[in-house]
């Protein structure tokens, strides 16, 4: 659309807002009817770690909420020479799962726990086999029973909880709500009913009655929706909250708030069955559509929902370029000391490129990247660390090209179960993130990890704030009875279908000997945790 037909669509109130809270970066997309981004805005931002704790503040998370915000009006004005009153929908996601309970006063009860902690081992563990359904470390049912199992004194006064982007919607509109593939995050859903499974709840409430808490799980549970169903609207105090200005009135329909795995199936075009994606950032983690159920429960797989509710297996690690990303700013830190400008678009595509120069199998080296623990290899606690022996060819080709294998040495282990124990199809992968900005690099490897063509789509850069954005779209554009997917394929990705590497022989090869070092080095991990306590 031309920049006068978004202006007018901004003038309107025709245009639609996605806002997602990553792990680093908070983005504000604006969209125009056809899907395109017409307008942006972020912040940057880091966890806390406060008592043993990954955190994000209150402060923190409306600081840079109204900022990037802001930072969308202030693009519109320079690219449009409008103000934003109007708009036609808003979405919310961000990272997925965690904790955040509230009393009867609306109060957080203790700090944000977000997906990142590792401290719920015995809990995951115990209502796995309540459930006979794997709970992982990061759901918030697993936060919550964590807290009863350590006796935390605010339990008892829990009126609500939700995850992150459960909470920005609340305090936007008053609604309690949830859509159903971040749902599935918080508490196992049956997929006939599409909502929270209702032999699990009772399962937990009798687990729980022992504690004599004043409520039942369902009560203290957000409501989940699906993808379409309205989710409340903006408030006065929602409006004043989240643009700070005055400007924005009050009024706007929302979708209902996803996370940053629902939003990256749908900017990545993958919740049909079948179909994946693999979402590359500080953390990595792959969806991947079923046809139907796995043959048993897997501690490295977890089940949860597209935001239509269709079952999806997930694999999901903790680390994935926290550790590549400081090798990198270490080599900034070396340009400069000898007097050179550095570009780091250019430094990362220098540098990513090198490694496909390297052996096929990283020359003998060896590395892990886990800034925090990895349940699917089994940390509760993380070490970065580098290893090599005096035969290993260790020059900058092959540290690189390591280091990036390891970003997907734990993805790769628990893509093994489903592709090769499990014999699950896929007719595509579609990979996003900001390990598949550099062209021909990210991309290439992921294949060669997981044999599987790989596509990667121009949209796909946009993120998951672009995604929620789609979702906002759908609830107010989308015509009677038209499923998402349909509205995906017909309105938002017709014509694009990405570009698609085929894996190839060599990195195949490669990856599978450097695995061979990688499983077997775990005890060398280990003693880092355990020696540097």
């Amino acid at each position: 659309m031309s920049l006068e037909a978004n202006k007018s669509t901004i003038v309107n109130g025709k245009a639609v807002l996605g806002i997602e809270l990553g792990s680093t970066r908070i983005k504000a997309v604006l969209v125009n009817e056809k899907n395109q981004p017409i307008a942006s805005g972020s912040h940057e931002w880091e966890n806390q770690l406060v008592n043993n704790i990954w955190t994000y503040s209150e402060e923190a998370i409306w600081t840079g909420i109204q900022e990037s915000y802001q930072g969308m009006v202030k693009d519109v004005k320079e690219k449009y020479g409008v103000p934003v009153k109007k708009l036609a929908a808003i979405g919310f996601s961000a990272m997925m799962h965690g904790y955040m309970p509230f009393n009867e006063a609306g109060e957080l009860l203790v700090p944000f726990r977000t997906w990142r902690n590792t401290m719920t081992e015995k809990a995951s563990e115990e209502l796995t086999e309540l459930f006979q359904y794997h709970i992982p470390q990061r759901w918030s049912i697993a936060h919550l029973y964590q807290a009863m199992l350590n006796q935390e004194p605010h339990v008892k006064d829990i009126t609500f909880m939700t995850t992150l982007e459960g909470y920005v919607h609340w305090k936007l509109t008053g609604e309690k709500v949830l859509g159903v593939g971040e749902g599935s995050g918080m508490f196992p859903i049956d997929m006939e009913i599409k909502n929270y499974d209702p032999k699990c709840l009772a399962a937990f409430d009798k687990l729980a009655a022992p504690y004599g808490f004043p409520w039942k799980l369902e009560e203290i549970l957000p409501k989940v929706l699906l993808a379409g169903e309205e989710a409340g609207r903006l408030t006065e105090e929602g409006a004043k909250l989240l643009d700070t200005t005055g400007e924005l009135e009050a009024g706007i329909p929302f979708c209902p708030p996803e996370g940053d795995a629902g939003t990256g199936m749908v900017a990545t075009n993958s919740i049909a069955k079948r179909t994946g994606n693999v979402s590359a950032g500080t953390s990595v983690f792959s969806m991947v559509v079923l046809e139907k159920p796995l043959s048993k429960v897997y501690p490295e797989i977890d089940l949860v929902t597209t935001p239509t509710g269709n079952l999806v297996a997930m694999v999901h690690c903790n680390n994935c370029t926290s550790d590549l990303n400081a090798w990198v700013n270490l080599f900034k830190e070396f340009a400069e000391a000898m007097g050179m400008q550095v570009d780091m678009n250019q430094l990362f595509g220098t540098l990513y490129h090198k490694a496909m120069e390297g052996d096929a199998d990283c020359g003998g080296l060896l590395a892990y990247n886990y800034f925090s623990g990895e349940h699917i290899t089994g940390f509760e606690e993380g070490r970065p660390l580098f290893v090599r022996t005096p035969e290993s060819k260790f020059n900058l080709a092959n540290f690189m090209r390591v280091n990036l294998f390891t970003s997907l040495g734990a993805l790769k282990t628990g893509m093994d179960i489903l592709l090769k124990e499990e014999g699950v199809r896929l007719d595509k992968i579609l990979g996003h993130g900001g390990l598949f900005k550099t062209k021909g690099v990210g991309q290439n490897l992921l294949a060669g990890a997981i044999d599987t063509p790989v596509s990667v789509m121009e949209t796909a850069g946009e993120g998951g704030a672009w995604g929620i954005a789609v979702l906002a779209s759908y609830l107010v554009n989308k015509e009677a009875g038209e499923s998402l997917e349909d509205y995906l394929n017909h309105k938002v990705f017709a014509g694009q279908e990405g570009e698609e590497v085929q894996p190839d022989t060599r990195d195949v090869q490669g990856f599978n000997e450097f695995m061979v070092r990688y499983k077997a080095g775990l005890t060398i991990e280990r003693a880092a945790v355990e020696n540097l306590k």
